[in-house]
Parts: structure tokens; sequence; C-alpha cells
């Protein structure tokens, strides 16, 4: 495979689409427009959204694009080989263009002649059918002409924006990553690997459950830039590619972790960066908690073993390369002061905790109640007192 860096990847995914007619647009911000109620971009399709459900779209009916991404429902599972607090998704549109199963064709080709990858390796999921729809019988029958192995699936292949509104079956294609051959399907072997997601989104689903056809029928794509970089590259998690790589052999070469700890420090101050270049800054609700509780969470770690470790220890040519990677025009200097000012205000709340938590202990145990009091009160997180503040 001669593609495999991350420029490579971007530019052969981009150039690819827009030799079919596509339209680039640019990745817009982490933040989404006023009015939208969710904190952060959580896709590529979420900033497409009124196109999407028939609005028409200034650069056409063929758009693609790569979009940086956050989602906070993630948090829990950072730290395993394939979860980022902040990711980009590569991602291909039509808007009442082309229908799924031409999707479905172009996917097999960029990823066999485009990044190189062996249809040996590959496996691809269909939705199966339920109580209200039956099998995807156009996404089935596509794949089976194109010699691509199928496994039916419900649940796991029917995609929605929520409780109502856009949906539809979707076809997901698959890794292998396992050292032999495959001999079970994605849908019993983690070893298969999720990369692309190629959504028919067909039906408006209403208030009362039931599904109304679009006027105009979507595709929707998104396919993870760092999971197919992990597959190119031949690397074991995320945090091994050359995206990555940076920031795990900074980190390392700074702090002594554990493998886990490691990889949630390089995860969330990467995304803190990244955050703070977006103009956001801490604070206690909305998406400065989410920063906050980010670079708190880091903090923890690193004082855990010693509270002597600093974030001044970060390069400035760091964060230049992060922010530059996101095409975010902010100076590496104004996004270490936030970072650096909220350790001084954290390390100010441990200062002050520990006689607070001392003296809350003295009646034995801390309860349940006792934790509540001490967050509530005193602003004083349980993760908080439970890691730094006992000894």
């Amino acid at each position: 495979m001669s593609v495999r860096t991350t420029d490579q990847v971007v530019s052969t995914f981009v150039d690819f689409f827009r030799g079919r007619g596509h339209q680039l647009v640019t990745g817009s911000t982490l933040l989404p427009p006023p009015g939208d109620p969710v904190l952060f971009t959580t896709s590529g399709m979420h900033p497409l959204t009124p196109y999407l459900e028939g609005r028409r779209h200034p650069q056409g009916r063929r758009l693609v694009g790569v979009q940086r991404c956050l989602r906070t429902s993630d948090l829990d599972e950072v730290g395993d080989d394939t979860h980022l607090t902040v990711f980009e998704m590569l991602g291909s549109w039509s808007l009442g263009d082309y229908d799924h199963s031409q999707s479905l064709r172009w996917g097999l080709e960029l990823l066999r002649d485009g990044f190189g990858l062996s249809p040996d390796r590959l496996h691809v999921t269909v939705f199966g059918g339920d109580s209200r729809l039956g099998v995807d019988q156009r996404s089935l029958d596509t794949w089976r002409e194109l010699g691509v192995p199928v496994e039916l699936l419900d649940d796991d292949n029917w995609w929605s924006n929520g409780p109502t509104g856009l949906c539809g079956p979707d076809s997901e294609i698959f890794v292998w990553t396992g050292s032999g051959p495959p001999t079970r399907t994605p849908g019993t072997d983690d070893r298969w690997v999720e990369v692309w997601n190629h959504v028919g989104m067909r039906y408006d689903r209403r208030p009362d459950g039931s599904l109304v056809p679009l006027s105009q029928p979507n595709v929707d794509t998104g396919l993870g830039l760092e999971r197919l970089l992990t597959v190119l590259q031949g690397v074991g998690s995320v945090y091994e590619t050359d995206l990555l790589r940076p920031w795990t052999d900074t980190v390392t070469s700074f702090w002594s972790l554990p493998d886990t700890p490691l990889r949630v420090v390089t995860d969330h101050l990467r995304s803190c960066v990244v955050v703070g270049g977006d103009g956001v800054r801490p604070s206690s609700s909305g998406r400065g908690y989410v920063l906050r509780r980010l670079l708190r969470r880091v903090l923890t770690i690193l004082w855990r073993d010693d509270p002597s470790r600093t974030l001044e220890d970060l390069p400035l040519p760091l964060l230049e390369e992060t922010l530059g990677h996101f095409r975010q025009d902010v100076p590496p200097v104004d996004v270490q002061r936030v970072l650096l000012e909220e350790q001084r205000r954290f390390r100010d709340l441990v200062r002050r905790g520990r006689p607070l938590v001392d003296r809350q202990r003295s009646g034995g145990p801390l309860t349940d109640e006792d934790f509540r009091r001490l967050h509530e009160t005193h602003g004083l997180p349980r993760e908080l007192v439970e890691q730094l503040l006992l000894p």
C-alpha cells in the first residue's frame, strides 16, 4: 500500500470524489451554529443537516469534506485502540443525486484502488430488515455483484439522527486486522474494524414512529481518518499513527505513565489544544466545562504520582503543528496560556481542598453525602477527592 501518511490519505480521498463531480466543503469549527442545541459538532454530516433535509446547497448536490468532531459520549472509551475525543471524519454526500448503490461501488473502488486494500481483507454489513421494513435488497445485491462478503444485521445497520428526523439503512465496511485469515464475521469477531459507513438516508421518522419516504433521498458517508490510518500504516492503535505519534512520543518523554493513562493524557491534551483553538475557554458549564473536565482529568492523572508535573513542559511547536493540521489560525502561545491558567486554577483548588477533605474525614470514612457536599459546596469533584486528596 503506497498511500500511508495522513496527508496522502486525506488528499487521495478528496481527489477521488472531486474527480467524480464532488465539491469540497471546508471542514468547519467544532462549534455548531447559533441555535443548535448540541455542544459540539459530532459528525461530518452535522453541519449539512439543513441541506440533507432539502435546502439547496450553494455548492451543488455532490459534496466531499473533512470535518473535525468531538463526542463527549465516547470519553469513557478513550484509552482503547480506536476511540479519540477529537477526531476527523472524511465524508461524501449525495443530496438527492446518485443512489446508495453508486456510493457503495465508489467506496470499494477507493479502498481497493486508491488505498491499496486487498478485497480479501474486506467484509460488509447490510440492514437485514425488521418489523417495519425488509432487507436492504439493493445494497445486498450490489455487494454480492462486487464479490464482497456480506453479513445481514438489524439495528446495527439502521442509522438515525435522533428519535425523530432523518434515518435509513446503512452499510458498514470493515477491514480485517487479525494475523491470520478471517474465519468469522464482523458481528462475531472484533478484529474486524469498521472504517466506513454508507447511509442511505431515505426516510423521515415522525413523532408517532412512522417512516415517511423523503422527497430527496440522500447518501451520507463517513470514514474515520484515524482508524483508516491505523489500518494503512499497519499499527496497533490510533496512538501509533503518524498523526498521533508526535503527541504520544512527547508525553512519553516527559512523564512515565502506564499504557492506558498515557493514552488518556495524550488524547485529552491534544483535544484541549483543538477545542481551545476553536475559541472555547474553561468554564463551569457548557462547552467550557467539557474543556475544563478534559484538562483537569489530565492533571489528576499527572499529579497522582508526582504533583510537580506541569503543562509548561509542552513544547510550542507541538501545539503549532496540531493547530496547523486542523487549520486553526490561532497563535499557539494563546492556547498555551489558556492551558496554564487552568492548571493554576486547578492547583489552587487542590491546595484549598486538602484541609477541607481532611476535616471531613476526621469523623470517619467519607460517605456519599460527604462527597456530594464537597462537590456542591466547595467545587471538589468526587474523582478529584478520591484520586488526589485522599492518602
